[in-house]
């Protein structure tokens, strides 16, 4: 009978020992990994619910927001993003974190047909927030009154939760998006080393694919893009007209010269925000200078607009260009890929408080007030309204939208 010899007992025992090390280096850089995890997505969920809700309460305390229409689009906005930071991040997170589904299969249907309905109740509310800047802009402001009336803001609103319900918990919950693949889910399944009740798998075939990401997506991206083109293009026109009165009041003739009077987006009477006026005696001292003003008026126009469109773009883009191309390549993206495309829409979620209500001056005042317990001088700041000679330059307001999209 043959013995192992001393140098392979010592050769064995430090090979077992390596292994162990490796181990245990191993399960701690998992552990790690897990933690930063955990402690990473629990600060986009924070940030998440505490920008809507802000939002809500903002719109709940101040009469002034309550007056203008696009307004009552960004508060559901911010209710659909907190219920995506509420309902539907924590689960993915936990899941995420795990790396198993703990709460059967019933719930998982659920889970994913809430995401698809308020993750979709989400892009169709920016759709609808461009669509109103657009007729505020856009349009004289008798037809802006005629087309948003409060019926139709409340037909808007209501198809930007009715609708995700016909591609979410309608599909979902009858199986349809897994007509055709259940064998690929199933294979799925057991590579991820699951049943049903232990494994969250939401694969779709290729109608329901094409069907979601037109709805949810791409019509309202080509509604959102024409939208803000031709704000983009009325706002510089605005912007030019405003230069050529400005150059005809500044020349040195007798009479009256062309001034135009801004008020406060406050206002809730849209005729009162873009108005020209007339005053006697007016010199070309008492104009700033005007390239530098409309300068400034469309870099900023363009810094807005882009800023809002890239966002929106950089945020969904990716996983609905991987929605459509995934089942006709065989459903061969990583899963990993997928789990970022996702959580990189969820941060949308988070990122729509300050493109639609930080950058708006009225808003910030109003969480000014209620992060500073209704201090006063932030409420005065609520009510005034400044003519053009009194001020610098600055870009005129339309139906209560400003040209400059502040």
């Amino acid at each position: 009978m043959a013995t192992a010899s001393p140098e392979q007992s010592l050769d064995d025992i430090i090979n077992t020992g390596q292994q162990q090390d490796q181990e245990e280096q191993q399960e701690f850089f998992s552990l790690l990994e897990t933690v930063v995890l955990t402690i990473l997505l629990s600060i986009i969920i924070i940030i998440t619910v505490f920008g809507n809700l802000l939002v809500m309460v903002a719109l709940c305390k101040d009469r002034h927001l309550r007056k203008k229409k696009t307004n009552y689009f960004i508060v559901s906005l911010a209710f659909a993003d907190l219920l995506v930071a509420l309902v539907v991040m924590p689960f993915a997170a936990i899941e995420l974190t795990t790396g198993q589904w703990l709460y059967g299969e019933i719930f998982c249907l659920v889970r994913t047909s809430l995401d698809v309905l308020l993750t979709t109740a989400s892009i169709l509310h920016l759709c609808c927030i461009a669509l109103d800047r657009y007729y505020a802009i856009c349009c004289q402001p008798l037809v802006y009154r005629l087309k948003m009336t409060p019926v139709r803001v409340a037909l808007m609103l209501g198809g930007c939760w009715i609708i995700p319900t016909f591609i979410s918990f309608l599909p979902v919950m009858q199986s349809w998006n897994a007509i055709g693949i259940e064998d690929i889910i199933e294979e799925r399944r057991a590579l991820m080393g699951g049943s049903n009740d232990t494994s969250c798998v939401f694969l779709v075939n290729w109608p329901y694919a094409l069907i979601c990401s037109v709805v949810a997506f791409y019509v309202p991206l080509a509604l959102m893009v024409l939208a803000y083109q031709r704000i983009y293009v009325t706002a510089m026109t605005h912007v030019r007209q405003i230069e050529t009165l400005q150059r005809a009041g500044s020349a040195p003739v007798t009479g009256t010269d062309p001034v135009i009077t801004l008020r406060s987006s406050t206002s809730s009477d849209p005729l009162e925000h873009y108005r020209p006026r007339t005053t006697m005696g007016s010199s070309s001292s008492e104009h700033p200078p005007v390239a530098n003003s409309r300068m400034r008026i469309e870099t900023k126009a363009a810094k807005t607009l882009a800023v809002i469109m890239g966002c929106f773009c950089l945020c969904w883009a990716p996983f609905f260009i991987t929605n459509v191309v995934d089942p006709f390549i065989h459903y061969s993206v990583p899963w990993q890929l997928w789990t970022a495309w996702l959580w990189l829409g969820y941060i949308n979620s988070g990122l729509n408080p300050f493109l639609y209500a930080f950058l708006n001056r009225a808003f910030r005042r109003a969480f000014l007030v209620i992060l500073c317990c209704g201090d006063e001088r932030y409420t005065r700041q609520g009510s005034w309204s400044c003519g053009y000679t009194n001020r610098p330059y600055s870009a005129p307001s339309v139906n209560g939208t400003s040209m400059a999209l502040r």
